[in-house]
């Protein structure tokens, strides 16, 4: 498989760890909890039927899916309250809380509102560069502040990638911009190149599968520690309807995505077909249309579509041919597909064949078992097919066993006795059952501990078995230390039984600086299940073991001498360090432009004077509809859906006006101001005492060259110049009167209109604060009075001076909202309050502060380090640990 051998791998959680590494063989996604891709799923949504929900969540993780995509992206669902609710109840379901879960939205308050109430690390699906570069960077700023993975989508600002040429372009930007810009963990990028369908009889559809796989490729080859993913069933929506044709194509897709270096994907685990056993002719064709083989590929395959028309999942189960083969052949059929229901009947006849019931386990079910490892090793199964395997197995085991005992047989003679268990302390235990499904399947005899074993326990049970390995496993951090103590006390008692070592916070790194030295025996870091048979099999063959473990102490050796050795140069300034890096501007000569007033004014507004003012593309966005306005309305794919919803709104509209249904209130306020201490913003009154200050920060990245630590105190006349410069600041809301709408809305059943009404007020607040900017820069202010820019060039933030606000990038200091409620008395003067998390109330509001000088348009703080952590508590006269909190990402920006 491709591979970029990055030594940095994606780790996910729920309450167990999943790490994806060079050696993982595929990591599949579970579809159905997607209110887009389930009409049952959605139907219980709908229905507020939560706990049948979690069920469809339960059979996909019993299935074998190893994520769980959920998805409440639909027109007539509270997305933002059904994400929340349903994540937290999964929370309170361990058995599917321990696999991770992908946040699915094209809605930012979506994703969002899922990142605050999410266990373990996440994944967000998705972003992408369709809005631009500066939207595409502040998600991506604030899901690495949520600690979450990131899907990319190929999709710019010219719309979706459709050629090989457009996806690497479009991925490598993207890259770029994360990695470089944004400083993103590479290894929790994952990109999502397109998959479109094929056989759809248009000339330019014909290399999409082939075009999916050469990207794959060149981004494992180009974009280091970066992963791929898709849609795996988009590809075969030409021939929805037809389940036999449409699940051979999925797992010849995936077979070639994977050899291609594609590492995860969305797939109904329940219905993947195996590789090796889609027929052979079918397999021609359907990799005939895949591979862009022959010009007449997709002819070929509709025309034998037809002939398996109506031979789907259902009828196939149904079809009862391969109980005629012989006895062997039936077991590994039921082995392979995971069919459990003859699996009695078939041992009951080969246990009348043999002398001893327990030659049925090494010969009969190892046969059919070794042929599903040697599937699963050569990519062509998937670890839940596999999984179906070792049930069917265990089924078959289970019924011989009452045979075995009445004999007093020994065990089927194993491969190898292998000891596993969760170290003291910690109860994940995802990683340690699939690498027990694994090894039992390749004929190693299991003996499971379970979770929070202590050493003594390990140590006892490990002699007593006589063991040939032991397994440790751990995600939390004291699991490491744990494992150091188990090695050093195996150490002591001469027992050098070979260690395996893995779980989330494992490493090679750890395995080689902090276990191997404390102890003689062999010690292996095993990072993914596929590669514990592997390891197992070289350390347990007397011919392979010794050279086998030579180069792994060698490998460790050079791990552990380049740990020591590594230089501790610093890719962070201390807070000292980065105030002496900050801009400087030459202030010589620069009068800041007087306002017309100083003070506090509150603003009355109408509906009709911010209409103007309205960017309608978040709108789309919020139902689901991509595309900027107006280009959206003569989209061909959703162009009828965005009039039909424009009309909607613009009748709606018309209500909001006539009939006054929302009370617009705003405030704002101009004042005398310098930057002091270097980083504060002193304000002052109308007699020229200092009064309130707001506090910035600022980035500790060390940059390149003369590229400068940037806080927004920078762009703010210093005191020592001698000259008063202006800060001004608002809170603008269209948000009261909207609950009481939408309440009644709701009462008649009418949600529709409901989520209407809410998504307008956004919309109206969002221009209210666009508008009064302008008033701001034009007349109140008036440092740009000749400005005329139009509607587009105030949505790409054409105009002088920047308007950031508190919790975004530039400040996600949220206490600032408290000094600026103070300041202009929002409370008092509109009503809009704070909540104890700093949240604004009613939820249309905006607030924020304005800057003439031109500045940047957008910087991010980054990474914020203990000692501005500390400088900053002391500024404010808080404790370090209050300031820990209110700097805390996980604090929503709004």
């Amino acid at each position: 498989m491709t591979t970029n051998n990055c030594e940095r791998h994606l780790k996910l959680s729920g309450l167990e760890p999943l790490v994806v590494t060079p050696e993982t063989n595929f990591v599949n996604i579970g579809e159905r909890t997607n209110v887009t891709g389930s009409r049952k799923f959605l139907r219980l949504i709908r229905e507020e039927k939560f706990e049948e929900a979690l069920e469809v969540a339960r059979a996909q993780v019993e299935g074998g899916a190893q994520i769980i995509d959920v998805n409440m992206d639909e027109g007539m669902i509270d997305g933002v309250e059904a994400m929340t609710t349903f994540l937290k109840l999964i929370a309170s379901e361990p058995d599917i809380a321990r696999v991770p879960e992908m946040i699915d939205s094209s809605k930012w308050e979506i994703i969002e509102a899922g990142l605050q109430v999410v266990q373990g690390k996440s994944v967000v699906n998705s972003i992408s560069l369709k809005e631009g570069e500066e939207a595409f960077k502040l998600y991506a700023r604030k899901i690495k502040r949520y600690g979450a993975a990131v899907i990319v989508m190929a999709f710019d600002e010219n719309g979706q990638a459709d050629t090989y040429e457009r996806r690497i372009e479009i991925c490598e930007r993207s890259y770029r911009i994360l990695v470089d810009e944004v400083h993103f963990p590479p290894e929790d990028i994952i990109f999502d190149p397109n998959i479109f369908p094929v056989a759809t009889g248009m000339e330019e559809h014909r290399r999409n599968a082939l075009d999916f796989f050469l990207a794959t490729k060149w981004i494992r080859n180009n974009l280091p520690c970066a992963h791929v993913s898709g849609g795996v069933s988009n590809v075969s929506f030409s021939f929805r309807g037809n389940d036999t044709v449409r699940e051979a194509m999925h797992s010849a897709f995936l077979y070639h995505g994977i050899k291609h270096g594609m590492t995860m994907g969305i797939v109904n685990p329940q219905l993947l077909e195996v590789y090796d056993e889609i027929p052979k002719d079918l397999l021609e064709h359907v990799e005939d249309v895949l591979l862009d083989r022959r010009d007449d590929a997709t002819e070929r395959l509709l025309d034998f579509a037809e002939k398996v028309k109506g031979n789907g999942k259902v009828m196939a189960r149904s079809n009862q041919e391969w109980r005629n083969d012989d006895l062997q052949e039936r077991i590994t059929h039921s082995l392979v597909k995971g069919i459990d229901e003859f699996i009695e009947t078939d041992v009951e006849e080969a246990r009348n064949q043999v002398d001893r019931p327990i030659e049925v386990i090494e010969q009969h079910l190892m046969n059919g078992m070794n042929v599903v490892g040697d599937l699963f090793g050569s990519g062509k199964m998937f670890l839940p097919q596999v999984v179906k395997s070792a049930r069917v197995m265990k089924k078959a085991v289970a019924y011989l066993l009452p045979f075995i005992e009445a004999q007093k047989e020994d065990n089927a003679r194993s491969a190898g006795k292998v000891l596993l268990a969760t170290v003291k302390g910690d109860v994940h235990d995802i990683g340690k059952n699939i690498v027990s499904v694994v090894l039992a399947c390749n004929n190693y005899e299991i003996v499971d501990l379970g979770v929070m074993v202590p050493p003594e326990k390990i140590i006892a049970r490990a002699v007593e078995e006589q063991a040939d390995i032991i397994g440790l496993s751990g995600l939390i951090t004291p699991s490491l230390d744990e494992m150091v103590y188990l090695a050093k006390e195996l150490e002591k008692k001469a027992v050098h039984t070979p260690l395996l070592i893995g779980g989330a916070t494992t490493s090679r790194a750890h395995t080689a600086v902090k276990i191997a030295p404390e102890y003689s025996g062999a010690v292996v870091h095993v990072n993914d299940a596929s590669r514990a048979v592997t390891v197992a099999g070289n350390l347990l063959h007397k011919g392979k073991k010794a050279s086998y473990m030579e180069g792994v102490k060698s490998e460790y050796e050079k791990l552990r001498e380049g740990y020591l050795s590594r230089s501790k140069s610093k890719s962070y300034l201390t807070i000292e360090e980065a105030r002496k890096n900050k801009l400087q501007l030459d202030w010589k000569g620069y009068q800041p432009v007087a306002p017309g007033f100083t003070g506090v004014k509150e603003v009355t507004v109408t509906v009709e004077e911010l209409e103007p003012y309205i960017d309608w593309t978040p709108f789309f966005k919020t139902w689901d509809l991509h595309g900027k306005y107006p280009g959206i309305l003569k989209d061909e794919v959703v162009g009828d859906q965005a009039k039909e919803l424009l009309k909607d709104a613009s009748e709606m509209m018309e209500q909001i006006k006539k009939e006054q249904w929302f009370d617009l209130r705003g405030v704002f306020g101009i004042f005398p101001a310098n930057t002091v201490n270097d980083d504060d913003i002193q304000l002052y009154d109308e007699n020229g005492q200092p009064g309130l200050q707001f506090l910035t920060l600022r980035q500790q990245l060390k940059k390149s060259g003369k590229v400068p630590n940037l806080a927004l105190a920078d762009f703010i006349m210093p005191e020592t110049t001698g000259t008063r410069d202006y800060v001004g600041a608002f809170c603008v809301t269209s948000g009261f009167g909207v609950d009481e709408k939408a309440k009644a809305f709701e009462a008649a059943h009418d949600d529709y209109n409901s989520i209407m009404v809410k998504a307008l007020a956004d919309r109206l607040a969002e221009a209210f604060a666009e508008y009064l900017h302008e008033q701001v820069r034009k007349h109140h202010w008036g440092y740009s009075r000749d400005e005329a820019l139009d509607n587009q060039q105030l949505i790409r933030e054409a105009y002088q001076g920047i308007r950031p606000a508190p919790g975004y990038p530039a400040c996600p200091d949220h206490l600032e909202k408290a000094t600026l409620w103070k300041l202009l008395e929002v409370e008092e003067r509109i009503g809009v309050t704070l909540t104890e998390s700093l949240a604004m109330w009613p939820a249309a509001s905006v607030s924020g502060y304005y800057f003439a000088n031109p500045g940047s348009k957008y910087f991010g703080l980054g990474k914020i380090l203990d000692d501005q952590v500390k400088d900053y508590a002391k500024r404010r006269n808080i404790s370090t640990e209050q300031a820990e909190k209110w700097l805390n990402p996980n604090i929503a920006a709004r």
